[in-house]
């Protein structure tokens, strides 16, 4: 007698205990898994030490003795970080944090990727730690440009040995472009773009080429650019935007937050966000790298377009004749041909 065939396992209801401290914005899903591992969570009353837990939501579920937030809308914000905080919640060494100078009205937030204390300019924030674990891959295929002054001497064919990649001390580091924008006294202006963005990148490559980096500025993460933010302030990136530039992956995060959907439908076989190549704000290549003491171009109608990129629409939120909504007044939209008696105000006086 032949045996049946075993019926598989059904899949567990729910999501990783991880995955849901995570969309909840107190950490990361890693940094979730270490509070799992350390004790401090607890599901019903009871504490867990592995992360291999599916919840569905109708649990009681606490870090450090207090209930998990109630999970919002995914948001992304636009950061300038300044240089001599650090990118972490709490420091060792008492150093000033990006998140303690951070407006008292903004949601608890984690950081996409870090900036080293010395580095300045553009550092994405998000209340959703799935969203910046995603953004945080380097199979985005997002660039990260950077402006940078060294020390030093350098040649263009020198930064061209880059684009093949090079080895550090043991590491191997990625393609990198890299342009020579000017020499200044003893100094060096470089424009480097990168994917990976890993520990110390920069710094690390450049010093393997005989320069030593006394300024380094990030403009732009992906197709998000620094554009007219000014040091220490904070923009949200629209909604509409992020969803857009999130592609193949925007459907995770409007199921959990009500997002809407993007007007653009990602392409066949579209496996992640939208490459950095797309038009970034204002229309303008992400690639373009403004000075420093002009991190970008201003908007002049001060529209929301600047905060992200679409490349294939106009400003998010303006709204051409073909969009207005049928039921407002004023809509352009003609309907049918009414028969019958005149409009009363062009009837003829007796």
């Amino acid at each position: 007698m032949t045996p049946s065939p075993s019926t598989p396992a059904a899949t567990p209801e729910g999501d990783r205990i991880a995955k849901v401290i995570a969309r909840a914005g107190i950490c990361s899903r890693r940094e979730a898994e270490k509070l799992i591992a350390d004790g401090r969570v607890t599901v019903n009353g009871k504490v867990i030490s592995s992360p291999a837990l599916n919840v569905t939501g109708r649990e009681k579920i606490t870090v450090d003795g207090k209930d998990l937030p109630a999970q919002e809308p995914a948001r992304l914000w636009r950061y300038y970080k300044e240089p001599g905080l650090v990118t972490t919640a709490r420091d060792p060494e008492g150093r000033p944090t990006v998140f303690d100078k951070l407006p008292g009205e903004m949601p608890r937030v984690v950081s996409v990727g870090r900036l080293d204390v010395n580095t300045e300019g553009l550092l994405l924030l998000t209340n959703d730690g799935e969203l910046a674990r995603l953004l945080e891959l380097p199979s985005t295929g997002w660039t990260r440009r950077y402006r940078v002054r060294a020390f030093g001497v350098v040649t263009q064919a020198d930064l061209d040995r880059l684009k093949e990649g090079i080895t550090v001390e043991g590491v191997r580091y990625g393609p990198i472009e890299a342009t020579l924008d000017k020499v200044q006294g003893s100094n060096v202006w470089l424009t480097l773009g990168l994917k990976e963005g890993k520990n110390r990148e920069v710094k690390r490559v450049l010093g393997a080429l005989g320069l030593r980096v006394n300024r380094l500025i990030r403009l732009s993460f992906g197709p998000f650019q620094i554009g007219d933010l000014q040091p220490g302030e904070v923009k949200q990136v629209p909604n509409r935007v992020l969803m857009d530039q999130l592609g193949a992956h925007a459907a995770q995060f409007e199921q959990k937050s009500g997002a809407p959907v993007p007007r653009v439908a990602p392409k066949s076989g579209q496996a992640g966000p939208k490459p950095s190549g797309a038009k970034s704000a204002g229309g303008k290549p992400a690639g373009k790298a403004p000075r420093p003491h002009r991190a970008g171009a201003s908007d002049k109608k001060g529209g929301t377009a600047r905060h992200g990129a679409s490349g294939k629409r106009g400003a998010p939120g303006k709204k051409g004749p073909e969009q207005r909504d049928p039921a407002k007044k004023g809509s352009m939209q003609k309907g049918p041909a009414q028969k019958g008696k005149p409009h009363a105000d062009r009837r003829r006086r007796p």
